[in-house]
């Protein structure tokens, strides 16, 4: 008999290591030590109290962790991972988990869920659909060895490192061509700003273009450069400090939006290699 219940009194030990079991056979290799781990969480808004576990007897065999915030106006609950462990499946113990968190979600009066699920994993995105879930944007994610950066010529461009606590965020977003997805959105990067690196360039004394990086794993939430100013190496010089800043040997840029066509070119002018698409889709609760 299964036993589904939000996951308060389980510890991130044991979430850890039933997460890697369930990914363990996942289309993209996932290496998450528990640090790592324990920072996605973090990054992502996860709060145990809306997550859902289903337990054998004591033993934690399938999860859905979520994480909350407010997303575009409205409080959101966002799908942070959801893996049952391979001994388990197909016997229906997701959707049964999906109606515990729907439960919850009613009861503490979200308005919106939000997940992001491979294109490619039919099952998946069947299920969703199903339970009313429909498609908002199609994400792209892209990485490459860094070693791949040439030097440039010096410009007028000022080029520095830069306190992510100091950000006018107002500004850095008139840059944007698209809205990060929750990953990376302004709130994930703050609620792990250690983690972070990030670029700045000036023309004179003006903000004209910005990056951030993950000086661990190598990920890039977010390179943007005013529209004034696009098409004049500036993001390229900004890549190519960003990485000097990253212990990682790859570079990645995860969840590009697709109707974000100067990226992807950018992108594929740098070689970078399109490794994996996914959806991202809400339900109205």
């Amino acid at each position: 008999m299964l036993n589904f219940k939000t996951l308060e009194d389980t510890s991130i030990e044991i979430l850890h290591d039933v997460f890697v079991k369930a990914f363990s056979d996942y289309q993209v290799e996932i290496n998450l030590p528990l640090w790592k781990f324990n920072n996605m969480l973090q990054r992502r808004g996860y709060s145990a109290q809306i997550s859902v576990g289903a337990f054998k007897g004591t033993e934690l065999i399938g999860f859905i962790l979520n994480g909350i915030r407010n997303w575009k106006g409205k409080t959101t609950v966002y799908d942070c991972g959801t893996g049952v462990i391979p001994e388990y499946r197909k016997q229906g113990i997701t959707s049964n988990m999906f109606n515990k968190v729907l439960s919850l979600l009613h009861n503490n009066n979200i308005e919106h869920y939000l997940l992001e699920v491979i294109q490619s994993n039919k099952p998946a995105v069947n299920l969703y659909k199903k339970q009313g879930f429909l498609i908002t944007r199609t994400f792209s994610c892209f990485r490459r060895e860094k070693n791949f950066i040439k030097d440039v010529p010096i410009s007028s461009v000022k080029y520095e490192s830069y306190n992510i606590d100091q950000i006018n965020w107002k500004l850095f977003k008139s840059f944007w061509d698209f809205k990060p997805s929750w990953q990376n959105s302004i709130e994930s990067i703050i609620a792990v700003s250690n983690s972070f690196e990030v670029i700045i360039a000036q023309i004179a004394e003006d903000t004209v273009g910005y990056g951030i990086i993950d000086t661990i794993t190598g990920d890039i939430p977010q390179l943007s450069v005013h529209m004034d100013y696009c098409r004049q190496g500036i993001a390229y010089n900004i890549l190519k400090r960003l990485i000097q800043y990253t212990e990682s040997q790859n570079i990645n840029f995860i969840n590009i939006d697709n109707k974000c066509l100067s990226i992807f070119k950018f992108l594929q002018n740098l070689r970078f290699e399109n490794f994996i698409d996914q959806y991202e889709m809400i339900l109205n609760i």
